[in-house]
Parts: structure tokens; C-alpha cells; sequence
């Protein structure tokens, strides 16, 4: 059932996910407002012709390339931009009102330079008045439109927030679980976009067969990585990380996945893969909380450093004969 509070919610990010969440608040009878960069090639294209051939906005989609329009409209603020241009962005909206926004990060990542996770950064632009919360977990839009339905999360250090947010976006095609470790679910998130490329590695090797290792020893690796931060090393066990595994590590529609894969088989891959900035930012948490995390540090060693992925992918999983996951 949808929500029956109508709120004016602006969605600032036009690729691929944030057409999506403009098409769904629409959907779900919001007031709606989708912000693009007016150089983008993405917004031009929904200017023209109000689609990206994975969603048709309807004509009750305000499109705009004022930012402060979109600001001044919302009462909900969803990003969903690339995890690395999120501080400009806000560096953006700093100079804005944001007194009394929800704003909301539907985008997983952590920042490369300087380790933080994206709640952090926003928290640093934004008073005290604006609340600050997460969406992770499944879920892809090519399933959405084509009414496949999903569980995903919604977390926050803000239990109004959280329960404003869930009435606001719930319905028959997505069911929403309140989070309760803000630590845990972010980098969470992130994190299995490394094991997505870890994953990627495998299918372009032809070693599909060791996915079930990569899923049990990402889990236990982020899970130590999450207690060693403050979080509930259960929750990599949830949905916004082991539970998007099927979303990461198998669908044709991730760009983690297709961009190992890509990778090892020396193709080129023109679309955002989130993991490789991420992985550099896992590596940084790593030296800083004394956790080993030997998935992601193959994934670097291969991305990064150019080390051969046979050989990589072989020392990761003959690893496992000589120590416990």
C-alpha cells in the first residue's frame, strides 16, 4: 500500500538510480522534483525526451538545473550522485537552507581520500536541525520497473527520521526494514561493491564456482572491520551487505561485477564502478583499526597495482589452507 502523507520531495542526482527514485516517489503520488546538472548529458537526454530507456517520467516530474530550487522544495532531499563528489556537492548546498530537511543518502560508498563514511561528510556541511539518514541494500531498476519487488533499509541516527522516511517511500514493490547500526549498514553497503568486483574477478577467470568462498569470507572480513569501528559486527549478516549479495555478485546488472570481470579480461568499462574508489578507502580503514582484509586487498593489488589475477586470485583462496576465514 502507498503512502497516504504526500511530501515535496527533490531528488538531486539524474543517472541511472536517482531517475529511478524520481519515477518512484512519483509513482507513489509525491510531489516531485529531479535535479541535473545543466551540462549533464543525462539530464539533457530527460529534458528531450523524458526517459533514459529505463524509466519514462511523467509529466508531474519537475526536471530543474537550479539547485537551489530543488532545495527550497523538499522536505525529503534525496542524493544519489557518485560517493566521491558527494563533499563538493554539499559544499554546494552548505550555502543553502537546509534547516529542517530530511535529507536522505540513497548511494553506498565510503570517501577515498579520507576514509569517512558519507553520513560524516554530510554532517560536516549541515545544522543541526537537518536529519541525515540512509537507503541501502537490494535492488536493481531494471527489476523494479518490471515489478520484481525487494526488501531494502533505512537507517539513521534519528528514529523519527527513520519512521517518516519508511511511511514516506513504502509500498507493494519495496518493503523497508528500520536499521539500528548507522555504522554497520554504511560500510556494509560499500563493501560489497569490492566483493562485487572480487566476484567480477572470478566470472572473467572462469572460477564462478569459488563465489560461495568469496561470500562467506567477504561477510566475516567486513564483519570484523564493522566491530573494529564501533558497529554490530551482525549486521554484515543483513541486507544492506550479505543480503545484496545476489544483487552484486550475480545479477547482469551490476557495474561492480561487470567491471572485474571486464577487467581481468583487459575490456574497457565505461560505467561508475563504486568499488575501486571504495576499496582504496577499506584499505585506509584497515591500517587505521589494525583489521586485515585480504579480499579487498586483492582487489587492489589487481585494480590498482597491476599484479596478475591469476596469481592474485589463486594466494587469496589458497589462503584459506592455512587460515581460518
Amino acid at each position: 500500500m502507498a503512502c497516504t502523507a504526500f511530501m515535496n520531495i527533490s531528488v538531486i542526482g539524474c543517472g541511472r538510480w536517482g531517475s529511478f527514485l524520481a519515477w518512484y516517489a512519483d509513482r507513489l503520488q509525491h510531489q516531485v522534483v529531479l535535479y541535473g546538472r545543466e551540462s549533464s548529458q543525462k539530464m539533457k537526454t530527460l529534458y528531450e525526451c523524458r526517459s533514459n530507456g529505463l524509466v519514462t517520467l511523467e509529466d508531474s516530474v519537475v526536471l530543474t538545473s537550479d539547485l537551489g530550487a530543488a532545495v527550497k522544495h523538499a522536505e525529503i532531499l534525496v542524493l544519489s550522485i557518485g560517493a566521491q563528489s558527494l563533499r563538493a556537492l554539499m559544499q554546494q548546498l552548505s550555502v543553502l537552507d537546509l534547516n529542517d530537511k530530511a535529507i536522505v543518502l540513497c548511494m553506498k560508498g565510503i570517501e577515498a581520500l579520507t576514509g569517512k563514511r558519507l553520513t560524516q561528510i554530510v554532517e560536516e556541511y549541515t545544522p543541526k536541525t537537518t536529519t541525515v539518514s540512509i537507503w541501502v541494500g537490494p535492488g536493481h531498476v531494471q527489476d523494479f520497473t518490471a515489478g520484481i519487488p525487494n526488501c531494502m533499509v533505512i537507517d539513521s541516527r534519528s528514529q523519527e527520521a527513520k519512521e517518516m522516511l519508511v511511511k514516506a517511500f513504502s509500498s507493494e514493490l519495496i518493503r523497508f526494514y528500520y536499521g539500528s547500526d548507522l555504522i554497520g549498514n554504511e560500510v556494509g553497503a560499500a563493501a560489497k561493491n569490492v566483493i562485487g568486483i572480487a566476484a567480477g574477478m572470478l566470472d572473467g577467470k572462469n572460477k564462478t564456482a569459488l563465489k560461495g568462498a568469496l561470500m562467506a569470507r567477504g561477510t566475516r572480513e567486513v564483519a570484523r572491520l564493522i566491530k573494529a569501528m564501533g558497529g554490530n559486527e551482525i549486521t554484515a549478516y543483513g541486507l544492506s551487505h550479505l543480503g545484496d549479495y545476489q544483487a552484486t555478485v550475480f545479477s547482469q546488472y551490476s557495474h561492480n561485477r561487470r567491471f572485474g570481470e571486464a577487467f581481468v579480461r583487459g575490456e574497457p568499462y565505461e560505467e561508475l564502478a563504486e568499488g575501486v574508489a571504495t576499496t582504496t578507502a577499506l584499505l585506509r580503514l584497515c591500517d587505521l583499526y589494525g583489521v586485515e582484509m585480504p579480499i579487498c586487498n586483492a582487489v587492489d593489488a589487481v585494480v590498482n597495482r597491476g599484479e596478475d589475477p591469476d596469481q592474485v586470485l589463486l594466494d587469496l583462496f589458497m589462503r584459506s589452507l592455512k587460515k581460518e576465514f
